[in-house]
């Protein structure tokens, strides 16, 4: 009897040896690729403008909150379709996401032939930020304010130029908007982001740009270029000598600029309300509201951080936005 209860013991013991052994093994391949590989945050522009600065805020407190590392990789072009392919074909494991807007996340699906759907094939994480368009120009431009710049555009048809991030991107579809709504006509000049676009607006290289007043308050605060107007109905906090498009104007041309971090479609539940709520986390930081705010970006509401309401929010803003830039027939360029 003592002997089979040793052999007995002995047969637990060896099995316990190899549960423990296969235990890493027998978990969720998602989980440990999570919590052990890097992540990567995909900005879908160049290095240096507004998108890439509000990554780059994030990417090392969310990775404080993980426990991992965040790299930030700007996969340029196309307005943001090559990164947006980039993305949706990637693992959905957690380890790979990527920052977005109004742009990326709506205009491309309107404007472009896309190998993927700006809905379908995307997990919503968070809403990070509402922000809005600037109407800049450069520093000798012959107007002062938003009237003047009208009417220079109009007494020089065609001659002007407009910096945007690509054809279809925010910068551009505004821009079509105002020549609608003020009867002027102007050249688009297509870079690979804000970023670039904004070092020759401060060179004088180009003329104007309908830009996100992230990129383009720090340059207007050192004086390196002329606004005009908020395309929005308030002034901005951290900016309120400049008036909005209503008091300048050119009533009712509001354009929100959000953004939000958005993983490849099928990522588990689990590693979404993680990042979730390591992004909700950051957005609590008051270091990162005080630099959300000096780049004009307004943070949103706890209940509007989520995954369901950035879903609701995209899925909205589609319904808005779509009718107007097919029946502007708004096409690249």
């Amino acid at each position: 009897m003592r002997g089979l209860w040793a052999g007995l013991r002995g047969q637990v013991i060896v099995c316990a040896l190899i549960v423990c052994a296969l235990a890493p093994w027998a978990a969720p391949a998602s989980a440990q690729s999570f919590s052990s590989r890097p992540i990567t945050l995909v900005v879908p522009f160049a290095a240096g403008g507004p998108t890439d600065t509000l990554a780059r805020i994030l990417s090392e407190r969310i990775a404080a909150e993980l426990h991992t590392t965040v790299v930030v990789e700007n996969v340029a072009g196309a307005s943001g379709s090559i990164a947006g392919a980039r993305v949706a074909r990637a693992s959905p494991d957690g380890t790979t996401i990527t920052i977005g807007h109004w742009g990326t996340h709506v205009l491309n699906g309107a404007i472009f032939k896309l190998p993927y759907d700006v809905i379908a094939d995307f997990e919503p994480v968070a809403m990070i930020a509402m922000g809005t368009q600037l109407i800049v120009g450069r520093k000798t431009l012959k107007a002062d304010n938003l009237k003047e710049l009208i009417a220079w555009l109009k007494e020089n048809p065609g001659k002007a130029t407009a910096g945007t991030a690509g054809a279809g991107t925010g910068a551009h579809v505004a821009g079509v908007f105002f020549k609608e709504k003020t009867g002027t006509d102007f050249q688009f000049v297509p870079y690979r982001g804000a970023g670039p676009a904004m070092i020759d607006l401060v060179a004088g290289q180009i003329d104007i740009m309908f830009d996100q007043a992230s990129n383009s308050l720090p340059q207007y605060k050192n004086g390196a270029i002329k606004a005009f107007a908020v395309t929005s109905p308030t002034r901005l906090a951290s900016a309120p000598d400049i008036p909005t498009v209503d008091e300048a104007g050119l009533p009712g041309l509001y354009i929100s600029y959000w953004h939000g971090i958005w993983a490849p479609k099928n990522t588990p539940k689990e590693i979404v309300t993680k990042l979730n709520a390591a992004i909700v986390a950051v957005l609590a930081d008051p270091s990162v509201k005080q630099r959300f705010a000096e780049l004009g970006q307004e943070i949103p509401p706890l209940e509007q951080q989520s995954p369901a309401a950035l879903e609701r929010f995209q899925k909205a803003e589609t319904e808005k936005w779509w009718p107007v830039v097919k029946a502007a027939d708004i096409k690249p360029e």
